[in-house]
Order: C-alpha cells, then structure tokens, then sequence
C-alpha cells in the first residue's frame, strides 16, 4: 500500500522543514570547538528565551494548542484506546535505572513528575499503519522541563542498547537514539526507541516509538509516535513544529487578552 498524504497543513510545513535543513546545510558556521563530555550530556539543545512569560493558559487554550486529524488527514482518525503495545511491551523491567526510567515515563507519559501540569492531551491512530500518536500540552517550570530535556540527551550514550523483559517475561532488545527536530521552541530533544523480540506466542516483532518535547516559556507539548509497522520520522517532526508554532500562536493570544 502506498504511503499515506498528508492533511495540507501539516504537509506544507514538512515541505518548508525540508527547505529550510537545505538552507541551513548550505550555511553552517564554522564548528567551534568541542564542548566538554560534562557539558555535551547536560543540555539540551536550546533556542534563546521567550521575550515574555504568559499567563497560565485555560483548559481550552491549551485545548486549541493541540493537534487535530484533521492537521494530518487520512488515514489518521482519533483514538479508539490505548494501543495493547503500550501494555505489552512498554510495561517491563530494566537492567539499568535510566533505562528502566525511560520505560516507565513512555508507558505513564508523565513526563515531568508529579507537579507538572497536563493542561490537554489528545491521542490519534494511523490505520493504516497501526501507529498511535499522543500530543499534550504541559505545564511546569522551565528549569524542571530543562533538567528533563537533559536527561533525556544523555540517554543515547546511557540506554544505547539495553535488555527489557515484559511482564509476561519475553525478553525485548531495545535501542535508543537522539532524534532530529527543527530549531522549535526554547528548548527541545527528542529520542526514538526500538523493542525488538518475540512476542509470547512466539512472533518476531518490532516497536518504534518516537519521543519529543518542545518547551515554549512556561508550557512544553510533548509527543510520543509509535506502533509496530511504519513510524515516520518526519511526522514526528513535522507535528512537533506545528505543535510549538501553535501553541505559541496561543500564548501570545493569552497575553493580549489579559
């Protein structure tokens, strides 16, 4: 089967991504030097600081942050449920903290702790592809979204590969890389995770799951991509760039109406 099209505003936004890496290949400064080990695995890749904070956004403020299907078209619809992957493979035990952390924060999606904020979350599938996306809109204090974001950086080096048996005791290869993302936001990172194993009935299958957050001032969207089949990259991308120009489009309409 072909692979899907996009809604036009979301496909008109990966074309202008794909433009604009072109132009910023053919215009890279010259490298500096490098940055400490310390340093390299600390912070995040940040953009400079929002020029004013905004007050907290209502329910349907954060509401219209949010990704629709309708952004993405066919074959994206919105959720029927939580995908049986997220039980079945997410839910499993670590050989190393950081790794057993990660697990457990993509299977909660309480990415921030306890006193973060989910202020709208929403979820959409792909039906074609069995791929399953959740978008919300967090909020939390930039210095703890940042101490997040840098933890997260450190996970490639950290979790690069690791082992993980699920609850029904099948032993998962898993994998984990830095992901791209557009100069978005003041601050971002993003990760794709791969469980790769035998299902309990003895099937070999394949988990991709991408993971990106976008902190914009005091709110951070955060999304999580992924299914059995095709996940792709650049929907992860492209929604996370739609995600944080929408919701700063949204804050800046708070701050007016205030």
């Amino acid at each position: 089967m072909s692979r899907p099209l996009l809604a036009l505003p979301l496909a008109a936004l990966l074309a202008t991504t794909a433009c604009s890496a072109i132009a910023t290949d053919k215009a890279l400064p010259a490298k500096k030097a490098p940055a400490s080990p310390t340093t390299a695995s600390a912070a995040p890749t940040t953009a400079p600081p929002s020029p004013a904070t905004a007050p907290a956004l209502t329910p349907a403020q954060a509401q219209a942050a949010l990704i629709t299907d309708a952004d993405l078209g066919e074959p994206w619809t919105m959720t029927e449920g939580a995908a049986t992957w997220r039980d079945g493979l997410l839910k499993a035990t670590a050989n190393a903290p950081d790794c057993q952390r990660l697990l457990d924060t993509l299977y909660t999606e309480e990415f921030f702790g306890a006193d973060a904020q989910v202020r709208a979350r929403t979820g959409l599938d792909d039906t074609w592809n069995d791929a399953q996306l959740h978008h919300q809109v967090v909020a939390d204090r930039p210095a703890d979204v940042d101490r997040t974001l840098a933890w997260l950086k450190t996970l490639p080096k950290k979790c690069g590969r690791f082992t993980a048996a699920t609850v029904t005791g099948t032993v998962q290869n898993a994998e984990v890389t830095e992901a791209p993302l557009p100069e978005i936001g003041d601050a971002r990172q993003a990760l794709r995770l791969t469980l790769s194993g035998a299902s309990t009935d003895g099937e070999e299958t394949t988990l991709t799951l991408d993971l990106a957050a976008v902190r914009v001032g005091d709110d951070t969207i955060v999304l999580t991509n992924g299914g059995l089949g095709d996940v792709y990259a650049e929907i992860t991308q492209g929604v996370a760039e739609l995600g944080a120009k929408r919701l700063t489009d949204v804050r800046r309409q708070a701050r007016a109406e205030v």
